[in-house]
């Protein structure tokens, strides 16, 4: 016999098995008791469909729609990004009226550390430039063999390039400690960042000249594939020469312990980016007592303001060369990506205080040549974390 419909607005639950129309039964909803009207074959219990119309006495009346409690306005991402670019207009002023700020007194230690590693950095990409390879050389000593000669020549050219190879790796790690020390500076308390960037112009300067040389010193690795190949074959040719109780001469100046950090920076699609990310990361994580809002805000204010300075007419009219463009392109790029991997959610989520939508566009708008290297550092350093 089919059941009677329950009234409007009453769920199907009340109105056929409600617990107060049958005391002392046990109800339930399942298939095969609503069909059945008797036993159920999966909870055994001997329910009887009830009167509907005691049943809809019985049930309670549905709620009353409420109605939503108003929300407190929140700033959307947006709105907080451009009260960010309004209190960083100061600092705009600030670095086009000091493009050559020279350190106060309280800056004068550690500017001073930072710029001995600084005048090496210029050198270290002239060579990074006119780094060729042995490629010749050892292409012929492996197609040989067994011919000594080539292999005393291929061995005698790759020495000196892994000599060079040496130079930059201990390069990146004096790099490293003046980026943490820089990070120290501008992110302690009781300033705020922004008020950081404000009093410590020469220091700001300084870590923007560090992401400068970085992303320039990457660009440069990444279109040179001749140094991992020189490296592997050292590795190589030293391991067998170690095997036939050979001396080699460049052991001397790359041991096997060196040769293994070696490998694994010049592994990296960016290894001078990845060392200063894994140097913020480092930092942050050594100093507790610091909020990490005091570094992510350092960073974040320092990519907006580069964005603001490249997409706004009035400010991109003072660049006297496109150097300068370039400069502010690759500070940029540095600090988003510092920024990924230092804030809990990346610079990539919706909540995140750089306008990415924005500092992509800007790279779009400049000829593609000049700016793949950047997209390419970006899209990387997002596919390694």
């Amino acid at each position: 016999t089919a059941f009677p419909l329950p009234p409007r607005g009453v769920s199907s639950f009340y109105s056929y098995f409600s617990p107060g129309t049958r005391p002392g039964r046990r109800c339930c909803c399942c298939c095969c008791c609503r069909r059945g009207g008797g036993r159920s074959r999966t909870c055994g219990g001997d329910v009887r469909p009830a009167n509907p119309e005691t049943a809809a006495a019985a049930a309670p009346e549905a709620p009353a729609l409420q109605r939503p409690r108003p929300r407190s306005p929140r700033r959307s991402p947006g709105r907080q990004i451009e009260g960010q670019e309004q209190n960083h207009q100061h600092w705009l002023k600030l670095s086009f009226s000091r493009r050559d700020a020279q350190p106060t007194e309280s800056e004068k230690e550690i500017y001073n550390q930072v710029n001995v590693v600084l005048k090496d950095a210029e050198g270290i990409l002239e060579d990074l430039q006119s780094y060729r390879g042995a490629g010749h050389e050892i292409r012929e000593a492996i197609q040989h063999p067994a011919d000594e000669k080539l292999q005393e020549k291929a061995w005698g050219a790759v020495v000196p390039l892994v000599g060079k190879l040496k130079k930059f790796y201990e390069f990146s790690q004096r790099l490293e400690a003046a980026l943490r020390g820089l990070l120290g500076a501008l992110t302690s308390t009781p300033y705020s960042p922004t008020q950081h960037l404000e009093r410590e112009q020469a220091l700001a300067k300084q870590f923007a000249e560090i992401l400068h040389f970085t992303l320039r010193f990457d660009e440069l690795k990444m279109t040179n594939p001749a140094i991992q190949n020189d490296f592997s074959y050292y590795r190589r040719t030293l391991s067998r020469m170690r095997i036939n109780n050979v001396p080699a001469e460049g052991e001397n100046e790359v041991n096997n312990e060196l040769a293994n950090r070696m490998s694994l920076f010049y592994a990296e699609a960016t290894p001078m980016l990845k060392t200063l990310s894994d140097a913020t990361t480092k930092f942050v994580s050594e100093n507790k007592n610091l909020p990490i809002e005091n570094t992510t805000d350092c960073l974040s204010t320092m990519a907006s303001v580069c964005r603001v300075m490249l997409e706004t007419p009035e400010y991109r009219s003072r660049f006297t060369n496109e150097e300068t463009v370039s400069f502010c392109l690759r500070v940029m790029v540095g600090v988003i990506i510092l920024y990924d991997h230092v804030h809990p959610v990346g610079a990539f989520a919706k909540t995140s205080k750089i306008d990415m939508k924005g500092c992509i566009k800007v790279l779009k708008d400049q000829p593609p040549n000049s700016v793949e290297g950047l997209l390419n550092a970006l899209r990387l350093s997002k596919a390694t974390q």
